[in-house]
């Protein structure tokens, strides 16, 4: 009987390595991402206990460094589809690693093999998804979410006046004061 994934695990996985991903990928520092990786993978290859609290560290560290090939991705689209976990020997074919990262590669699999394989998982999950984080540029205006349209509740009435909409339809609406005027003259 083969091993499964803990899909649930893989989805939290997945979601707090991207919010990792995302809170370092700054187009105000844009070296903040991979100082933060190469910090994080000497800590873990000194201490990879550290990762029974923070998982999401692992698929942090190795993102953007982890390689499928086209074979290789239809093996990890099969063994997530089907909730296979892959066996050491299939897994090993599947990704390639950087040479820089094999030390950390070599002490996670000395710790707990499953989870190099889990962080994998997410990384595939991560590449082949339309969410995955990319580098924000400065000129993103919607980056948080932000939305320039107001509803009626919060226009700026000010704005109005300033781009000419009128408010007439208003119930009470009084007019007094729509041309105010300075005296310039007596100061």
């Amino acid at each position: 009987m083969s091993k499964k994934f803990d899909q649930a695990r893989l989805q939290q996985l997945k979601s707090d390595a991207f919010e990792n991903i995302e809170s370092y990928n700054d187009p105000d520092t844009p070296k903040a991402l991979g100082n933060f990786t190469s910090q994080i993978k000497k800590v873990l290859e000194a201490d990879p206990e550290m990762l029974q609290s923070v998982p999401e560290y692992l698929p942090v560290a190795l993102f953007g460094r982890v390689k499928f090939t086209g074979e290789a991705k239809l093996k990890w689209s099969q063994w997530l589809k089907t909730n296979t976990f892959p066996v050491w020997d299939e897994f090993k074919t599947s990704v390639a690693f950087n040479n820089d990262d094999l030390p950390l590669v070599k002490t996670i699999r000395g710790y707990n093999e499953n989870l190099l394989i889990e962080a994998c998982a997410v990384l595939f999950m991560l590449s082949n998804e339309s969410s995955t984080p990319a580098k924000r540029s400065k000129d993103d205006s919607d980056e948080d979410g932000y939305e320039e349209d107001y509803d009626d509740d919060e226009r700026n009435e000010a704005q109005d006046d300033y781009d000419g909409r009128d408010d007439d339809e208003e119930d009470g609406y009084d007019d007094q004061y729509d041309e105010i005027t300075f005296n310039r003259e007596g100061r």
